[in-house]
């Protein structure tokens, strides 16, 4: 894995020295740096929610690791229902147990920048602007960095996270498989889209998928 650090800093008032963290690369092979820096950046602001995109829960596993000496509710968001199998969601029965073991939790939504939206376009073609926000966040900033702002609304819409102007939370996602992208987010459900801020960028990918 081949990363490169960058150092923000600013001289006047309250702001403050912040570093980014750019891979070269999408995908799992940043999971564990990812959650490294994102347990950091949760100590360095106290923040107390994580959000994490976790198919199968072995993600979420990752996460639980690594913020295993912090005060955060950890919440892993898998796909939903029936995605790929009617009634049914990918996450593995024994990863769940073991999530559940160490206070994780594992919960899903509709997703929020598809769910009725994708069945119109199935029935009747053409775009919705669901779909020009997700493919908008997904071609300019990565799938992860998409994936990461969805998850985030998708437990806010759950209830597992506190939603208010003074909230902060860390939203991490993922190209594939693993994480990639870690970013502060001041989140809002989905029906509030426009409140939800990216307060800082962690970590992300320089090269996107295409």
């Amino acid at each position: 894995m081949n990363k490169q650090s960058i150092c923000l800093s600013a001289n006047n008032g309250d702001n403050m020295d912040k570093t980014i963290t750019y891979f070269d690369n999408v995908g799992k092979a940043n999971t564990e740096e990812v959650m490294k820096l994102s347990a950091k950046r949760a100590a360095e602001l106290g923040i107390k929610y994580v959000v994490v995109a976790s198919t199968s829960g072995e993600t979420a596993l990752v996460a639980a690791d690594a913020f295993k000496d912090l005060d955060v509710k950890i919440v892993a968001i898998t796909h939903q229902y029936g995605l790929k199998e009617p009634g049914k969601w990918e996450v593995d029965e024994g990863k769940l147990e073991k999530l559940n073991e160490l206070g994780v939790i594992m919960t899903t939504q509709s997703h929020m920048f598809s769910g009725v939206e994708r069945a119109i376009q199935k029935r009747i073609s053409g775009a919705s602007r669901a779909d020009v926000i997700s493919d908008t966040l997904r071609a300019v900033f990565g799938k992860g960095f998409k994936v990461a702002i969805e998850c985030a609304m998708m437990a806010a819409d759950s209830g597992y996270i506190p939603v208010s102007p003074d909230t902060e939370i860390i939203a991490i996602g993922g190209t594939r498989q693993g994480a990639d992208v870690a970013l502060v987010v001041r989140p809002a459900h989905s029906h509030e889209f426009f409140s939800l801020q990216v307060r800082e960028v962690i970590a992300m990918p320089r090269a996107k998928e295409d």
